[in-house]
């Protein structure tokens, strides 16, 4: 990557510009360089046409950007906002318009104005900060499609110059995202270092989120996934190939794609002691996709069959996004059938009126046919996280009922309303339906310990349990009003403990109006840091236990001779005397409490297992919990 440089405006962009824009671009105003802006037209007849154009040399637009920027179903809604990836270079946005028109074919015409920005300033190349001029220029050509004069003064203005590069010195104010690597940075030479942390995530108070910045609907994000979030998050921070099947218009939707992408960062505080062969700091975000990006994906699972191998067809830069999973939504149901093209499959729910009875809820699929549900543990997190937002909206001056600040975009703006329904609402009812029955040997367990200790082991556990989920809030919200504190900083080991500390350092004074977004970002960095670490310090102590098995030749064997050596690792120790693989990390009932799981869930214990073998190439043996009288098993 060119080294960056501060950005410099062009003072002639107020004159030319007949669009309005403020004197001075602040930080968040700021916008990234053009690499291409176009304007397409449906036709019954000639289909999705590019009737103007404007790109950079050796950039090709033609049978390219026409689907990504009109995906199906558009025709059924008035405005969409649509992100994308084109080429895997550039990132793509584009304003859809569907104007009544007596003329026009369907009593309609139909036309997106959208542009391509550089990868290289993140994720979405920052593409929100022009969102709201594209909007406003698709509604004056939607009445009239001769005015692409407006489109030529933006392309002057925006378009990118071949010197310029991204603006290092001026953050983009996002939580934890726009600071994230770009595909270009995500290097198997340890660069991630660079990954996003949840330190860097509460930005100082005079920057503030750029009005369409997705990160706007994360507590939307919540709201409605409910506690099926978390088995998303697992999902995704396993690297899974994950499709959201929905219906237009897919503005939120997209935003989704982003929240859940940024949710499964890597923290940095994890990246040195994470193997170089650990899943990228990221899951890459593909926003949009349609059945044109068939070829695509079919070529990324091949990837990913090879995944770890040279690839000397790809680009350097690229070769280690190539088959580590993906993020994406689409409106094309005949992807959702194709199920060798994804793992995950999360079918949205059609618009329901806000006075239905009864909520509808996302499905989550995992594989095809395989219905995912929340576990016990999770509901409880869900409703502890919940309550600390609720907490931390209350907490804010003005209350949770504040409205956004006004100005020219407030109102096209995707405010934190959102987030004052999750944090006031009333548990919904319907939620249950999300979550796995409780296991007949939790059920055994606690009454078991309510019968031998009065019910003050049960206690105990639940305000351990309690605890652990406040400290994922520390430093936000009001401690709640159990016998239970905070954990302090110095209870705390680990990254855990530097992420926490760092936050309570970098803290603004003032009240900052993406309080709730920048919490749910920290929240699940620190969950995410959690979970590793604790598998850190379990892989250490496998390899403290078994040193014999786990020299650093590069051998398959545990002697380093070359010779197969698999009986010797193993040992007649198991439960009822199976044979234990040596090399086997042992993850004890403890351990998966302390990483926020639940301890009687088959598919957590799962998931550890491929956590494990993801990030550390490892086989885990999970240890349930149980309770023995006279020396035999009861539960």
């Amino acid at each position: 990557m060119a080294p960056s440089r501060p950005s410099q405006h062009r003072p002639q962009r107020q004159s030319v510009l007949s669009l309005a824009l403020p004197p001075q671009l602040s930080a968040v105003d700021r916008r990234p360089p053009l690499s291409a802006l176009f304007l397409i037209d449906f036709d019954v007849k000639a289909g999705y046409t590019i009737v103007w154009k404007r790109a950079v040399p050796g950039l090709e637009l033609d049978g390219r950007v026409e689907y990504k920027s009109l995906p199906s179903g558009l025709h059924t809604v008035r405005d969409d906002l649509i992100y994308f990836v084109h080429d895997g270079a550039h990132a793509g946005l584009s304003a859809f318009v569907n104007e009544p028109c007596e003329e026009a074919a369907r009593n309609a015409r139909m036309i997106a104005v959208g542009i391509l920005v550089p990868l290289s300033y993140g994720r979405l190349g920052r593409a929100w900060r022009h969102a709201e001029h594209l909007k406003v220029m698709a509604a004056k050509l939607a009445k009239d499609r001769n005015m692409t004069e407006v489109l030529e003064k933006y392309w002057d203005v925006n378009k990118a110059d071949d010197a310029e590069a991204p603006d290092a010195e001026a953050p983009d104010a996002a939580p934890a995202a726009d600071l994230s690597p770009s595909p270009t940075q995500d290097h198997k030479t340890h660069s991630r270092k660079q990954s996003a942390s949840d330190s860097a995530v509460l930005l100082p108070a005079e920057h503030r989120l750029s009005p369409y910045h997705p990160a706007w609907s994360l507590a939307k994000l919540l709201d409605r996934f409910g506690p099926l979030i978390f088995p998303i998050h697992r999902a995704a921070l396993l690297r899974r190939r994950i499709l959201i099947s929905c219906h237009a218009p897919v503005h939120e939707i997209c935003d989704f794609v982003y929240g859940i992408s940024v949710l499964s960062n890597i923290p940095s505080s994890l990246s040195d002691a994470l193997p170089p062969s650990a899943p990228t700091p990221r899951l890459r975000p593909l926003f949009t996709i349609g059945v044109h990006d068939i070829p695509f994906l079919m070529e990324d699972f091949e990837a990913s069959k090879r995944h770890g191998q040279p690839e000397p067809e790809l680009e350097p830069e690229l070769e280690d996004e190539a088959g580590s999973g993906w993020i994406a939504c689409t409106t094309d149901s005949i992807l959702a059938v194709k199920d060798t093209l994804w793992d995950m499959l999360i079918t949205m729910p059609p618009d329901h009126p806000a006075s239905a009875k009864d909520k509808a809820w996302p499905t989550v699929e995992c594989p095809r046919g395989s219905s995912i549900k929340a576990t016990q543990r999770d509901l409880r997190r869900f409703n502890s996280l919940r309550s600390g937002l609720a907490r931390l909206a209350a907490s804010t001056p003005g209350g949770p009922a504040t409205e956004s600040p006004q100005s020219e975009t407030s109102a096209m703006r995707l405010s934190t309303s959102p987030s004052h329904r999750l944090v006031n609402g009333e548990p919904d009812e319907t939620v249950d339906q999300l979550v796995e029955p409780p296991t007949w040997a939790a059920l055994a367990y606690n009454g078991y310990m309510w019968w031998a200790s009065a019910g003050e082991q049960l206690r105990s556990e639940e305000q351990e349990e309690s605890s652990r989920d406040a400290a994922l809030l520390a430093d936000f919200a009001p401690a709640p009003h159990t016998p239970v504190s905070v954990p302090r900083t110095s209870s705390l080991s680990g990254p855990l403990a530097d992420s926490v500390s760092s936050f309570a350092g970098r803290r603004a004074a003032d009240a900052d109006e993406a309080r709730v977004e920048l919490a749910i970002v920290a929240y699940f960095h620190r969950l995410t840091t959690q979970m590793l670490s604790l598998l850190i310090d379990a892989v250490d102590s496998a390899e403290e236990a078994y040193p014999q098995y786990h020299d650093d030749d590069d051998d398959d064997d545990n002697d380093g001779t070359g010779e197969d050596d698999e009986a010797g690792a193993l040992l007649s120790n198991g439960v009822d005397g199976d044979p234990v693989d040596a090399n086997a990390v042992v993850v004890d009932s403890h351990c998966v409490e302390n990483m926020g799981l639940d301890i009687w869930s088959a598919s957590d214990a799962a998931f550890v297992q491929d956590l494990v073998a993801a990030y550390f190439g490892r086989a885990a043996r999970i240890e349930g919990k149980g309770v023995e009288v006279c020396g035999v098993r009861v539960c």
